[in-house]
């Protein structure tokens, strides 16, 4: 893991030095026009390399080889240059079609061993009398786990020349990474899903049990409140359990945990108090879907039910300028924070240290969400002890670039 951040960073650094160098240049083309042939140059590269990079980011497939390729010659320089995946021809743009049966033999030895190769005049024999193809250079094109995914063929009418060797190499290493962050990005999202797949998890075999266990209480005494019942627990379990949506707006967040409360005040009664303080300009604010809704659940299920007597679950969103700052609060029976700070590692004794340890798996499972997407200056902040209740808190930024809802 410490591998895949040190990249990360590095790799957000490049970015962010290719997009400062990227305004610069656009800044002297709006006060003056581009003033040298250096920085046009240098403006072209980049521009072209964004058109090969929003491809390559999605992965390499057939699709994504043939909308990069053109981008990708144009890097190098060359007549023609071919993406090769491990066992097809991918992409091919350019001069050199005809020679695609040896540019697959060439890329086999490549990916095989990793190293670059280049092509003379023998290996392209070629019987037509119209063929201008001289030569190429083949480099091994980096998957995410390092090895070759494939090769990339830059395809020359000249003796392949030093300049080309190390055009391709350069062209074929910045692919490679590009390729390495659309893994990093797959993951992401896999491990996203997974984690609500998590939370989903942890509601199921709780809270339905129970539910149902109350709401048939009601079918006899109360027919009409136990029909509002079921109504208010089959749209929390259709929300809860969507399929689309990596993020939701707190709006929605809100009527879950509404219908949630609903239930649950239904088997506590009077023991269990709402409490809620909600700026309304907030909610339209997009989170991480099922962010807010497992605090409530935890606070309710580890905070208030082995409370005796009344308990008070409070909840808050308050605006904060250019953030909105979340919080759920419950006056129960509280936790270690030792045993918090601790990972609650190897804790499995009685029910309270198990109650414990499923507490922390479920506030875990949401700050590594929130640090995924906003960053690590965004996790909760817990505040717990033995018979203090616990307040958990979190900063939602109310705007970011790749967190909308519905997406």
């Amino acid at each position: 893991m410490a591998g895949n951040g040190s990249s990360v960073v590095a790799v957000t650094a490049l970015v962010t030095a290719l997009a400062a160098a990227l305004w610069a240049v656009l800044r002297l083309r709006g006060r003056r026009g581009i003033a040298t042939a250096g920085q046009r140059a240098a403006y072209e590269v980049l521009h072209t390399a964004g058109l090969a990079m929003e491809p390559l980011r999605t992965g390499l497939t057939p699709a994504t080889a043939g909308k990069a390729a053109r981008h990708l010659r144009a890097l190098t320089g060359a007549a023609g240059l071919a993406v090769l995946g491990r066992e097809e021809l991918l992409a091919l743009d350019g001069n050199g079609a005809h020679h695609a049966a040896q540019l697959r033999t060439a890329a086999d030895r490549v990916i095989r061993t990793g190293r670059s190769t280049v092509l003379g005049l023998a290996e392209l024999r070629c019987d037509r009398v119209d063929c201008l193809v001289r030569g190429a250079v083949l480099a091994p094109l980096a998957g995410p786990d390092g090895t070759p995914a494939g090769a990339l063929a830059a395809i020359t009418e000249q003796v392949p020349a030093p300049g080309l060797v190390q055009a391709t190499l350069e062209t074929a290493h910045w692919a490679g990474a590009q390729l390495a962050l659309a893994e990093l990005d797959s993951s992401r999202e896999r491990l996203a899903r997974a984690e609500v797949r998590a939370l989903r998890a942890q509601i199921s075999p709780h809270f339905i049990y129970n539910a149902l266990t109350a709401i048939a209480s009601f079918v006899r005494t109360d027919p009409e409140r136990a029909r509002d019942l079921i109504l208010e627990f089959a749209e929390f379990t259709r929300y809860s359990f969507r399929a689309h949506g990596e993020f939701t707006t707190l709006a929605e967040e809100l009527r879950s945990i509404d219908r949630y409360l609903t239930i649950e005040r239904a088997r506590f009664g009077d023991r269990l108090q709402v409490r809620l303080q909600i700026a309304p300009e907030v909610l339209p604010v997009s989170l991480p879907f099922l962010c807010l809704q497992p605090l409530v659940e935890n606070a309710v299920r580890h905070g208030l039910s082995r409370k005796p007597g009344v308990g008070t679950v409070s909840i808050s969103a308050r605006d904060e300028g250019a953030e909105c700052r979340l919080t759920v609060e419950d006056d129960g029976v509280g936790m270690d924070p030792a045993t918090l700070a601790s990972g609650v590692a190897g804790v499995r004794a009685g029910d309270a240290e198990r109650e414990e340890y499923a507490q922390h798996v479920g506030l875990s499972n949401v700050d590594e969400r929130l640090r995924s997407v906003f960053g690590d200056q965004f996790g909760l902040v817990v505040e717990t002890g033995i018979g203090s209740g616990t307040k958990v808190s979190m900063r939602i930024p109310k705007f970011h670039p790749h967190v909308r809802a519905g997406a």
